[in-house]
């Protein structure tokens, strides 16, 4: 399991507008974010761009570190 720390996510909105921008990205599967931890946990299926997940996630109004 890989994770991510995710900035700005405070209910289960955040939480899902993570979860989906994660899953648009190919390899990444089971993606869970923790809006009280700010972290988003998923598994690689494969090779995973992750500037490209950095990226879907920023896109979508969080921060990455």
């Amino acid at each position: 399991m890989k994770t991510l720390v995710v900035k700005g996510m405070h209910c289960g909105h955040c939480k899902a507008a993570v979860e989906t921008a994660a899953a648009g990205i190919a390899g990444v599967a089971d993606a869970l974010a923790d809006p009280v931890r700010g972290i988003l946990s998923y598994v690689e299926t494969g090779p995973v761009d992750v500037p490209a997940l950095k990226k879907a996630i920023e896109a979508a109004g969080f921060e990455v570190e």
